[in-house]
């Protein structure tokens, strides 16, 4: 395969996301990722850093796969540095370079590709503008707000814990690029849902649900 610089991947990715949407840039990143894959600051340019939405959609892709290790807890502090940044209203994001070098494998970005597509493309679809109050700056920030509570779930040290909350805030991310505030809606109240039982369930079961919860999500996908 013929590595090809991370410019020339993004103008592609230009090309390809107006066209035929969010999740084909995604799969045009992997497709010509260099072999060693990317840094997180890589990744973001590629994507063109043209939204917060856009950006916490693709670092939420790999935190939605169930019982995934590893690239959850590589993009949950980037995307924690973004959603609060979000919250404070800034135009446009900015990572830190301490998480920007952190590096994304081609196998992982490939993953992440084919997650979105699996996951979120019939959402992609149906996606269009409407309540469009919930989309706008001053719920954007509101929703900043929410998605760094969020977040701080993913990073609680216990197996999956990632799923839900992920698929929360990338449904929202959806909402917020494409002016649907009833995807913002839906999101969030997913990613509610998970806070309110991962709360009750440690005050009730202690560190104890997390295994109930596990075995329950391994049945559920039939890897029990």
């Amino acid at each position: 395969m013929n590595e090809r610089p991370v410019d020339d991947v993004a103008d592609e990715v230009e090309e390809a996301a107006p066209r035929r949407g969010l999740i084909a840039a995604l799969e045009v990143i992997a497709e010509e990722a260099p072999a060693d894959g990317m840094t997180l600051l890589e990744f973001t340019h590629a994507l063109g850093e043209r939204a917060f939405g856009l950006m916490l959609f693709a670092l939420a892709v790999p935190v939605c796969i169930p019982l995934l290790y590893g690239i959850p807890q590589i993009v949950s502090l980037p995307m924690i540095a973004i959603a609060v940044q979000m919250a404070m209203g800034r135009p446009e994001p900015w990572m830190p370079r301490r998480f920007g070098e952190r590096r994304l494998s081609r196998s992982g970005l490939i993953q992440m590709a084919n997650g979105a597509r699996k996951w979120f493309g019939w959402i992609e679809a149906v996606a269009r503008p409407r309540l469009l109050l919930l989309s706008g700056p001053t719920a954007e920030r509101v929703v900043g707000a929410v998605f760094v509570v969020f977040i701080a779930s993913i990073l609680i040290p216990f197996p999956a814990t990632n799923t839900l909350p992920g698929i929360g805030i990338a449904m929202a991310s959806i909402g917020l690029i494409t002016r649907d505030g009833l995807l913002v809606l839906a999101g969030l109240a997913i990613g509610l849902v998970w806070i309110t039982l991962l709360v009750v369930g440690i005050a009730v079961f202690g560190p104890a649900f997390i295994d109930l919860f596990k075995d329950a999500l391994k049945s559920l996908l039939g890897l029990g």
